[in-house]
């Protein structure tokens, strides 16, 4: 499905957010902190936005950018051919990578579309340093307060809509709306990256509850 969709991806997401989707990615960034001259992995890098705005921030760091999608890769490889990152295809479930290697691991719509949060953030934190940084930015399922109607009519109607008219997949777009509606809440995610063994767990929403960023620390030590 990522596949069939990576070349319209970019803007499917300018327009589905208004436009508010690089404020949350740079806001990811910010979150992960400087790693120096260390590496960092940005998880489902889709089209490589974040990774592409860690290298921008952080010009001294080892950037990859890994994602389960080939052609996703591709597109990402070209719109930042100029900027040396690593573009690496992987499964999140099991990475390829040694336990403590990287500085921050960054990730974007990667939760949503797992089987089980748990074992990939486990795989999240074997990877990461002592100290270490993650940072997740996702849907969520938004509050039942008196917005709720109308952000359900954009989810299940709206967006499909977009998705049709814009890249031609009506399908994979009503996906998203189905995968954020059944996806966890905010605070039963945070719970999960707790149960994963990070500590000082937080998060923050945007776009009237739709989007969270989470984020949590390898303990230090360990």
């Amino acid at each position: 499905m990522f596949d069939g969709i990576a070349s319209d991806y970019d803007q499917m997401n300018r327009v589905m957010t208004m436009g508010q989707d690089q404020k949350w990615r740079r806001f990811v960034v910010g979150k992960a902190g400087d790693p120096g001259s260390g590496l960092v992995l940005d998880l489902a890098t889709g089209t490589g936005d974040i990774a592409s705005l860690t290298n921008t921030s952080h010009p001294a760091a080892h950037v990859v950018g890994a994602d389960f999608s080939f052609n996703m890769l591709r597109e990402a490889g070209k719109r930042f051919a100029q900027q040396p990152i690593s573009w690496q295809s992987c499964d999140a479930n099991h990475l390829p990578y040694k336990e403590k290697s990287f500085e921050s691991v960054t990730f974007g719509y990667l939760l949503r579309n797992v089987d089980d949060s748990l074992t990939v953030l486990r795989e999240v934190r074997r990877v990461l340093k002592p100290g270490g940084r993650v940072v997740c930015l996702d849907t969520t399922p938004p509050q039942k307060n008196m917005l709720y109607p109308f952000i359900r009519a954009y989810f299940r109607f709206g967006i499909p809509l977009l998705g049709r008219m814009i890249a031609s997949d009506e399908s994979a777009y009503a996906y998203l709306t189905g995968s954020t509606m059944e996806f966890h809440t905010a605070d039963e995610l945070a719970a999960i990256f707790k149960e994963a063994g990070f500590v000082d767990v937080g998060y923050q929403k945007f776009m009237m509850g739709t989007i969270a960023v989470h984020w949590g620390q390898s303990p230090k030590g360990v």
